[in-house]
């Protein structure tokens, strides 16, 4: 017989958004994984004015934050960006004026899918799972992108 293997208690990590997409999922125009995760959370606070606090205290900080890093951008730039735009075409229109002409997709997706495998990473990957009731899922949720899936019911 197979174990059953562990899912977060519920409200564990505080409320959960299923509305927002996998961190896995490519901007089409880009190709940068994460992105599109990002814009939705900037639309999330346009309509409702703010994140749950389980997802406000990382908003423009935590992976938010990396990407832009990356970018050379500031994640201010990106949230005025949604604030302003009447929709989506002009969200990514000045989104294309905002980035640099070269992205790097390649080794951002490459950082982000590897984010979470230092030593000091995976101790607060174990602690959270821990917390979340699912200790014995540390050697399957290895990175950051994937615990936000596993959260957010995107892993059995």
């Amino acid at each position: 017989m197979a174990t059953m293997l562990s899912k977060p208690i519920p409200g564990s990590t505080g409320e959960v958004l299923t509305c927002l997409p996998s961190p896995y999922m490519p901007h089409p125009a880009t190709g940068l994984l994460y992105l599109p995760r990002f814009l939705a959370k900037c639309r999330y606070v346009k309509a409702h004015g703010a994140l749950p606090a389980s997802y406000a205290k990382n908003y423009k900080r935590g992976l938010d934050r990396f990407l832009c890093l990356h970018l050379g951008i500031d994640p201010a730039a990106v949230e005025k960006i949604v604030f302003e735009s009447a929709d989506d075409a002009e969200v990514e229109s000045r989104l294309r004026a905002l980035l640099p002409l070269e992205v790097h997709a390649a080794r951002w997706n490459r950082d982000l899918a590897q984010k979470g495998l230092t030593p000091a990473v995976q101790e607060f990957m174990k602690e959270a799972l821990t917390a979340m009731g699912c200790a014995d899922r540390v050697e399957q949720i290895r990175t950051v992108p994937d615990l936000i899936d596993f959260d957010e019911g995107r892993i059995e």
